[in-house]
């Protein structure tokens, strides 16, 4: 699945991988309070003359971030979603079964349906052709009233005419009523009236766009993206045949397609392809009921976290909503059930928890909604009440009869629920341990902990530092009023080989947990966190990107609130220091180290009458830098310093503000999570238990290596 996918960052675990950073940002200082008694002027005027009114489709060219998300990678991306999404509305209505994407020289897209085709007769109350409509106005569309679409993934009408408005060329061909009807636009504004141009065979829509330069700041397709996201929509549309060409460059064809009869049955193998499955079989439902069709799909395997993705109406919910917390219900109840039938259970035993049930489990919830109610603009939860008891009840029913009918899959499942039970209980008893611990120690803080002065959530920040060393560094150098430091002795525990119970029998990240103050699995407390940054800070060497990936594993999978709401970063201290005379340089890159050779080979020396202090000066500089590390490069005539930073104890204390924890000169990528699948996937490949995935992802992106340190 791939809702929007970049890289966790290429120079540390290649292409493919999960995490997006963000393009480097230095995060603001602290906002001094405005002064009391400064007036703040007013305007000299404020009248009807000053309030605008945006016609047709120009707010979406005014404010574009509001419609796609942002005029980056992601927004530019959204223009083919929209597309794409309205023949999938076609399909899941029953009137399409091909769907076609085509990428085309001078950044032209086409996607193509043979669904009923765009209306092109009058509209009564605008007078106008309703494929003009559709195209150039918002809120114009066919999901309103009954007649249109039972089921639709949008509800707005704004999808086709957001497109249109941020194309510098669109171009919409229908194939109706035994005609090609076309009109085109440029930037949103018709350039002609909707005009048949010969006979068609079968009905259909083309929808060609070409985006606005004016617009995008990003304007290059990532053709893994867009692969990702249609192989998903054709999982959860059964039967629909999707393809992609690829046409960009000259004589160049690539051709991909996607067709899957089994739905989201084929969906579930495709997640677990790289991990090992408990049961062999698949459990699969499809079924309809007071008008809202229910399709399910699930399969343990010998994992301990829990994979769910729910869809309404082809839309994934990545904080579920109704038909999830139905499923969830129906899957708790269904094992508890044969469970206690087949004598598992006994009776003096309690019943398998929500979260026992869950250890393990990959499954797929889709379902189609003919009114879905979403929460929130990004349509991140489902709110129909009515969903929650039709997904129980067919979801109960069904997986009741499948366990009966596959015993020995049956048998797998309650035992790997019996095993979680335990492993459960031993967690808890491990969580309650950590906390009387460190309530023991005082306010909870563990000893290796310096923590900052301020009380202010909002202000603080901690750094989670390899090693003493960079630890003593760390503590020296940083603000003592907002600034925390948490040094950790060598690698942490894998987490994604490891249960909640042996990981909190592991002394650092006892003191993580501690320190962080939000408590960890089913009582993590997001407003209990003790500061507002939570940044990792390793040394740029093989074991720092590996430390780093451990800590972003743990973070990934057991403190996910805090990915998602912003608030874990990773420091990026300089990969070496450039010295000539009393210039200074740190730069973080092998590419910028070049550029600033060359900007000291323009630095005129200094004239000096005797020769002899200017060597003898030259001599101990080399032997000054021969202490420290340092290297002497000559170019151009020009001798200066260069200093390889492999470790952050390398640097002294002021380096390390200057260039690591300076908020004011700092550079910091914040970690965000834009494919929850793919993000999963990758961090089973890498951190998992199962070799030949991991060695396949190594040899696939090992040229795609950068600043490789062995």
């Amino acid at each position: 699945m791939i809702v929007n996918k970049r890289s966790f960052s290429h120079q540390y675990l290649g292409e493919g991988s999960l995490l997006d950073m963000p393009k480097p940002t230095t995060p603001k200082a602290a906002k001094t309070k405005p002064n009391a008694k400064q007036k703040v002027s007013a305007p000299s005027s404020y009248s009807a003359k000053d309030i605008t009114v945006l016609e047709g489709l120009e707010p979406v060219r005014k404010r574009p971030g509001m419609y796609i998300g942002n005029t980056a990678g992601e927004g530019l991306h959204h223009l083919i979603w929209e597309v794409v999404d309205n023949a999938i509305d076609e399909a899941m209505a029953g009137f399409c079964t091909t769907i076609t994407v085509e990428f085309l020289a001078d950044r032209k897209v086409a996607v193509t349906d043979d669904g009923r085709g765009i209306p092109v007769d009058i509209h009564k109350q605008t007078k106008k052709s309703a494929l003009e409509l559709v195209l150039t106005k918002l809120h114009a569309g066919g999901k309103f009233g009954e007649g249109g679409y039972k089921v639709s993934g949008g509800l707005h009408g704004v999808g086709v005419s957001v497109v249109n408005a941020l194309s510098e060329y669109t171009k919409a061909e229908v194939r109706r009523d035994g005609r090609v009807w076309v009109q085109e636009y440029r930037r949103g504004k018709p350039l002609k009236k909707v005009s048949a141009i010969g006979k068609a065979k079968g009905t259909g829509t083309t929808i060609s766009f070409i985006p606005d330069p004016e617009i995008f700041t990003v304007l290059d397709y990532d053709r893994e993206t867009i692969l990702d996201h249609l192989r998903q929509q054709a999982y959860l549309t059964k039967g629909v045949h999707i393809t992609v060409f690829d046409r960009r460059q000259k004589g160049v064809d690539d051709a991909f397609h996607f067709y899957f009869e089994g739905g989201i049955a084929s969906y579930i193998k495709h997640l677990n392809h790289h991990i090992e499955p408990k049961h062999e079989n698949v459990f699969y439902v499809d079924k309809e009921e007071a008008g809202t069709r229910v399709e399910a799909a699930l399969q343990y395997s010998n994992e301990y976290k829990e994979n769910i993705f729910a869809f309404a109406n082809n839309i994934l919910n990545p904080e579920g909503g109704m038909h999830l917390a139905g499923f969830r219900s129906a899957l708790t109840r269904g094992i508890n059930n044969y469970a206690r039938k087949k004598g598992y259970l006994k009776e003096k035993d309690e019943n398998l928890s929500g979260e026992d049930s869950r250890e393990g489990l990959t499954a797929v919830i889709s379902i189609k909604v003919p009114n879905p109610q979403f929460e929130g603009q990004t349509k991140a939860k489902l709110g129909n009440a009515e969903v929650k008891p039709i997904v129980d009840g067919i979801v109960y029913d069904s997986f009741n009869t499948w366990l009966e009918e596959h015993p020995r899959d049956a048998e797998a499942i309650v035992g790997k629920c019996l095993l979680a039970q335990k492993a459960r209980v031993a967690a808890r008893a491990a969580r309650e341990t950590v906390l009387r611990k460190g309530a023991l120690e005082g306010l909870m803080l563990p000893g290796k902990l310096a923590d900052c002065s301020t009380r202010d959530s909002a202000r603080s920040e901690l750094y989670i530092v390899e090693g003493d060393s960079a630890g003593g560094s760390a503590k020296q150098g940083r603000d003592r009023e907002f600034q925390a430091i948490l040094p950790l002795r060598g690698k942490i525990l894998n987490v994604e080989k490891a249960r909640l119970d042996k990981m909190l029998a592991n002394n650092e990240l006892k003191s993580l947990v501690i320190a962080l103050g939000t408590n960890i699995g089913e009582q993590f407390d997001l407003t209990k966190l003790r500061y507002d940054r939570i940044i990792i800070m390793t040394d740029a060497d093989v074991d720092g990107a590996h430390i780093r990936t451990l800590l972003l594993t743990l973070f990934y999978r057991y403190f996910p609130e805090l990915i998602r709401t912003g608030h874990l970063y990773i420091a990026q201290p300089p990969l070496y220091r450039i010295q000539k005379g009393s210039a200074v340089r740190f730069v973080y890159t092998d590419a910028e180290l070049e550029l600033a050779k060359k900007e000291f080979e323009k630095l005129k020396e200094s004239k000096k009458s005797n020769k002899t202090i200017k060597q003898e000066a030259e001599v101990a500089a080399a032997d000054e830098a021969a202490e420290t590390g340092e290297v002497v490069e000559s170019a151009g005539g020009i001798k200066f310093n260069i200093q390889r930073y492999k470790g952050l104890g390398e640097m002294n204390p002021e380096q390390l503000w200057d260039t690591t924890m300076n908020p004011e000169t700092r550079i910091m990528k914040q970690v965000t999570v834009h494919d929850a699948t793919k993000a999963d996937e990758i961090f089973d490949i890498l951190m998992g238990s199962e070799v030949a995935p991991r060695k396949q992802f190594i040899h696939s992106h090992a040229k795609s290596v950068k600043n490789l340190d062995i």
